[in-house]
């Protein structure tokens, strides 16, 4: 892994991300935030369960109450698949929005993005996988998240399911950013602590992997350490009995901060590694790429043990650099158990899987090719092997 020095030497672009609006209670200002941007038909993407929470209700009161006409979709679940945006982008054309917004976890926000893309480009996703490959401006759209963990509202990339093979697609384009991304620790609250679980572990990875990530910049390393910070001073006390409220918004904000280093960096081997577990074995993504990223970790470790010393530095533990990702490994583990989720395969109910068919999915994977240390399906399956 190239070094700091090498970093401050090579050319590099910043995305600085959407206007961010914090702290608790600011949904309420969704109205105006949407008038601001001169819309009048809003096109709410909601899953069925921020629907139940009364959540929906109150950003459709709020835009309402600046003289917008609303509209909801909720007809999608967890992972959202090319056909669920397919449907929503023909509700969309039938209400004609003129600002689409995404309330609800990763999967509520990849949803809005991928309507965003069909409606205003047309085509379908399998169309605009990569980054940047939309012929059209894209409709304006605002995030309000209401989990801590997916970093979508930071990011231009939709990660939609194409349902013929199983895998995310990742579809970027500087359009489908969001314009403002409204981070009320309130609607964090009705979250299970099993949850809050998941998500966080999956910012953690997020902050992770950007930080040593091959298209890491200095820009995306300012956010992946501060969002490590924020994470790992935070989320013991959380995954213990809930955490306080300032402490749920500190976890909040580190996990759109981790959204910001990927738009400016990417990700890694743990994530090529989570996909194929969530799409063969139906793992939930935050247990997957939890269980993998120690595992990762310590195999990058002789490749970039300088950056992971860096991060363990921002929360005062010293280590040196040719122990770094061993050090860094054991604390991830830590925090894992300290979740309450799986640590393993076998506890995650992944019994007798095939090794050879997982690992050539993960080295198929976006994110394997950015990872420090180089992976091929044989690094891969040894990964997954150490997971059993």
């Amino acid at each position: 892994m190239s070094g700091a020095a090498t970093l401050a030497t090579r050319d590099y672009e910043l995305r600085p991300g959407p206007r961010l609006v914090v702290g608790p209670g600011s949904l309420r200002r969704l109205g105006s935030l949407a008038h601001d941007l001169g819309a009048t038909r809003a096109l709410v993407a909601s899953d069925p369960g921020i629907v139940a929470a009364g959540h929906t209700a109150a950003a459709v009161e709020s835009l309402a109450a600046a003289g917008l006409t609303t509209a909801v979709f909720s007809a999608f679940g967890e992972n959202p698949t090319t056909d669920h945006v397919a449907a929503g982008a023909e509700f969309a054309r039938a209400f004609r929005p003129d600002l689409i917004v995404g309330l609800g976890g990763g999967s509520s926000m990849d949803c809005a993005k991928g309507i965003n893309f069909l409606v205003s480009c047309g085509g379908r996703m399998q169309d605009y996988r990569g980054r940047d490959s939309t012929p059209a401006a894209m409709l304006p759209s605002i995030a309000v998240p209401t989990t801590a963990g997916t970093g979508s509202e930071t990011q231009s990339f939709a990660l939609v399911t194409d349902p013929a093979t199983g895998m995310k697609m990742a579809c970027g384009a500087a359009g489908a950013a969001f314009r403002v991304a409204i981070l009320d620790v309130n609607l964090t609250l009705t979250q299970p602590l099993s949850l809050v679980a998941l998500t966080g572990i999956d910012a953690v990875s997020h902050a992770v992997e950007s930080h040593v990530s091959r298209a890491a910049t200095p820009a995306s390393r300012m956010f992946s350490r501060e969002a490590f910070r924020l994470l790992a001073t935070n989320l013991p006390g959380v995954f213990a009995d809930g955490g306080t409220i300032a402490a749920r918004a500190e976890v909040q904000f580190g996990a759109a901060l981790a959204g910001l280093a990927i738009e400016n960096s990417m990700l890694g081997a743990a994530h090529a590694l989570a996909n194929p577990l969530t799409a063969t074995h139906h793992v939930p993504h935050g247990q997957a790429v939890g269980l993998a990223l120690p595992h990762v970790v310590r195999f990058n470790g002789p490749a970039c043990g300088d950056v992971y010393a860096d991060l363990l530095a921002a929360i005062g533990v010293e280590c040196p650099a040719d122990a770094a990702g061993e050090c860094l490994a054991a604390w991830l583990a830590d925090l894992l158990a300290r979740s309450r989720l799986a640590t393993t395969l076998a506890a995650a109910r992944v019994v007798a899987p095939n090794v050879c068919l997982l690992a050539t999915q993960a080295a198929a994977q976006w994110t394997a090719g950015f990872n420090p240390r180089p992976v091929d399906a044989d690094d891969l399956a040894r990964l997954y092997e150490a997971a059993r």
